[in-house]
């Protein structure tokens, strides 16, 4: 399969992008990784590495001559930016001239390439999702940006969505579905959420275990937890906020002195578990759920092993069928056999 990847998308882009495409191409021989982006910074950034047993032919690169920064709007820069790595890129994807698409740069600008005119039929809204590492093991939550706004059959698909991709992908078996809310009754939350709610327990094929607080997200209690884009970001980055807090607070504290210093190092074989079991890094990305093709949005500051996750989480995603499912569900649904919308109060 060909993945094509961003090359100029990320907080240190080419560099950690091009490392990572080459430590994929190693791990993953049945894999070519084309490189988008200018041609001659990312082959110069190719050049440092050894490109020895085939390597090199498995590693193209197309030329995109723009960068769309950080600070842009996200469609406004789609369409003004046609020779962007990331619109070239889609673009290659929809043309069928690779079979996903990864990138660690502006994730706004790459959601809004790959809905336009990409979604799956009967999909109101693609969702952005995420992978969080819960006590129990990875949880999906989504959405975490795309859909500030969103009605309650567009949490219901959500769901729908991420129980497929945790099933495939993150191997759960029948996958315990949870709502984001300010409460555990059923009643508790925005009127969005409590119509959602009742939507939710009557729609067949979900294995809905009701609503889920903040505070147990992580306990891992559900395999997958829905919420609205706004929502679910704030959640997303209060999480990541209080997790690099902890570790600095903990790094302060054993090194403030002698006695501290003595007792970290024979801690540290716990605190290295720590580390990884928290590590976004080797979660490599998440996908844009409800979108045609395999989109794998991933941490602008991966570096190069989080870049060799990502598309490996490309290749599972491609491999599991993950799309198809998503594509079949939608196009099997039975229109009589659909659960009447239940509006907002």
């Amino acid at each position: 399969m060909k993945v094509i990847l961003d090359a100029m998308g990320g907080d240190d882009a080419p560099v950690s992008p091009v490392a990572g495409a080459v430590l994929a191409a190693r791990e993953y021989p049945d894999v070519t990784i084309v490189l988008v982006g200018q041609e001659a910074v990312v082959k110069a950034e190719l050049a440092k590495h050894d490109l020895s047993g085939g390597l090199a032919e498995r590693l193209p690169v197309v030329n995109a001559t723009q960068v769309i920064q950080m600070d842009e709007h996200p469609a406004q820069a789609v369409r003004s930016k046609k020779d962007s790595s990331v619109v070239v890129g889609i673009g290659m994807l929809r043309k069928g001239e690779g079979e996903a698409f990864v990138s660690a740069g502006h994730s706004g600008a790459t959601f809004a390439a790959a809905s336009l005119g990409g979604r799956i039929k009967g999909v109101e809204r693609a969702a952005m999702a995420t992978v969080f590492p819960a006590k129990t093991g990875p949880i999906l939550l989504l959405d975490v940006g795309a859909n500030t706004e969103v009605k309650p059959e567009y949490l219901v698909q959500f769901a729908q969505m991420g129980g497929i991709y945790a099933s495939k992908v993150l191997k759960k078996t029948n996958p315990r579905i949870g709502l984001l809310s300010n409460g555990e009754e059923e009643n508790k939350g925005t009127p969005t959420v409590e119509a959602a709610h009742k939507l939710l327990k009557q729609t067949p094929g979900i294995n809905f275990g009701g609503n889920v607080e903040g505070n147990d997200v992580l306990e891992g209690n559900f395999d997958v937890v829905v919420s609205d884009g706004f929502t679910g970001n704030v959640l997303l980055k209060a999480t990541e906020g209080v997790a690099s807090m902890v570790q600095k607070i903990i790094k302060e504290e054993l090194t403030s002195g002698l006695l501290n210093k003595l007792l970290a190092a024979g801690l540290q074989p716990a605190f290295k578990k720590v580390r990884q079991r928290l590590d976004y890094q080797k979660f490599g990305g998440a996908p844009v759920l409800g979108v045609d093709q395999v989109v794998i949005i991933t941490h602008g500051k991966m570096k190069a092993d989080g870049m060799k996750n990502a598309v490996r989480v490309a290749r599972e995603t491609y491999q599991t069928g993950t799309v198809g499912a998503i594509r079949d569900l939608f196009a099997n649904a039975d229109p009589k056999a659909k659960t009447e919308p239940v509006e907002a109060s």
